[in-house]
């Protein structure tokens, strides 16, 4: 068991590094201002962290299940139900995170252009292929963003059944300490009856060998003192 709980510690504080790095990065989006390929970069370092969080959150998961005790086991998963809340809180502010950096390159790009900008970067800026790759890394960044949350929706159904499961298992176990309650109350009337019917055959047997015992008296003293 204290091994178990040691990595049970130990996977709990990765879960808590990665988040953390995850929002850390995150910010870095927010300020990011151009070019492109760094905000590019960023999203993939961000992909990756949520990669390995989701992981560990699974075998933190997997660490709960397998507690002896259900008390811990229900204390885990409570855990492992806040951290995947707080991993949807950190794609939700990536998604936001993205959009804002975005607005803000569009932005400066407009200034640029407003404020009379070189003309080679101007040119570049224009061309049509400048426009098609911003166009494609954006669908890029929402195509991927989309698939994340897909797999998010799925990870919190296999939650839900696991959570049901768990439910009718501690139900079904109520229904057996039930059961054998009733049992246990049932033999216990059956052993008051059985001693109380003892205690009735004694003292019929008492009664009988006190008759018996009577009779031979009386047998003894018609046979040895007839004259009384």
């Amino acid at each position: 068991m204290a091994t178990s709980d040691v990595h049970v510690r130990l996977c709990e504080q990765e879960i808590l590094k990665y988040d953390l790095e995850i929002k850390a990065l995150i910010q870095d989006i927010t300020e990011c201002d151009g070019p492109q390929s760094k905000l590019t970069e960023i999203n993939t370092d961000v992909k990756k962290h949520f990669h390995n969080l989701r992981l560990r959150i699974q075998d933190f998961e997997r660490m709960a299940m397998e507690q002896d005790r259900e008390s811990d086991k229900q204390a885990l998963l409570s855990q492992v139900e806040g951290h995947r809340k707080q991993m949807l809180s950190n794609q939700t502010a990536w998604r936001k995170a993205n959009l804002a950096s975005k607005l803000s390159m569009d932005k400066m790009e407009k200034q640029t252009l407003l404020n009379g900008a070189d003309g080679d970067v101007r040119k570049r800026k224009m061309t049509k292929e400048g426009l098609a790759q911003s166009a494609s890394d954006i669908t890029e960044n929402l195509m991927s963003i989309s698939r994340m949350m897909a797999q998010q929706v799925q990870q919190s159904e296999d939650s839900i059944t696991t959570l049901a499961t768990s439910s009718r298992t501690i139900q079904e176990t109520n229904e057996e300490f039930k059961a054998m309650t009733g049992t246990i109350q049932l033999g216990r009337k059956l052993i008051t009856k059985y001693n109380r019917r003892e205690l009735t055959d004694k003292l019929l047997i008492f009664l009988a060998l006190a008759l018996f015992f009577a009779t031979v008296l009386y047998i003894l003293k018609k046979r040895l003192f007839p004259f009384l």
